[in-house]
């Protein structure tokens, strides 16, 4: 029986992406796995990420199948398109947290630590729903922007915070250095950003 802690990484694509582009830096997802294969027994490495419909080519499907390819289990589903009834405006309509609380908390009784790519606040109640399991609880974002991207009370809640700031020069790659095929930065569908001219909700 291995003494190693058993971890699972939980990305969340768009946010993970949002503070890696506010400290100025791209993720190295390769360097980024041995990273935390270095620190235990790594039994799974999910990524989520939502995708356009009817989009024929997305600037993320390259970076989804190399994650696919090598060693992460990527998560997509398809954004919803639909008319606001009170404005008459296109909005689009999509979230992974749900399906990434659920997964976590399926995954709960087989990990000692599970670490928990994002900033949003809305994972304060998995992180503690986590914790009452027996499960330690690490959340990667960062202080170091204005405002910050990590909501006080998940910072507050989860067991370790480490700033991705701090990680830069263990899994960072200047955004100059990005592999050709993923030159093109990723459209992701973000809280706060607006794709293809429509609110996301």
């Amino acid at each position: 029986m291995s003494s190693l802690e058993k971890i699972a990484l939980f990305i969340d694509g768009s946010n993970l992406y949002a503070t890696s582009k506010a400290l100025g830096f791209d993720i190295d997802f390769r360097r980024l796995l041995g990273e935390f294969q270095s620190r235990g027994a790594l039994l799974r490495a999910f990524y989520y990420t939502t995708v356009i419909e009817d989009q024929e080519f997305s600037s993320i499907r390259p970076l989804i199948d190399w994650l696919d390819y090598n060693g992460y289990t990527v998560v997509t589903k398809l954004t919803k398109e639909y008319v606001d009834a009170t404005t008459g405006r296109r909005k689009v309509k999509g979230s992974m947290d749900v399906d990434l609380a659920v997964r976590a908390m399926e995954l709960a009784e087989h990990v000692d630590q599970i670490v928990l790519f994002s900033g949003d606040g809305d994972f304060r109640s998995l992180v503690e729903a986590l914790q009452r399991r027996g499960v330690r609880v690490t959340v990667v974002s960062t202080l170091s922007t204005q405002p910050p991207m990590v909501a006080d009370d998940l910072r507050r809640q989860t067991d370790v915070f480490i700033d991705l700031a701090e990680l830069k020069p263990k899994v960072g790659r200047d955004p100059a250095d990005r592999p050709r095929e993923l030159r093109q930065p990723p459209q992701f569908l973000t809280r706060g950003s607006i794709n293809r001219g429509d609110p996301v909700e």
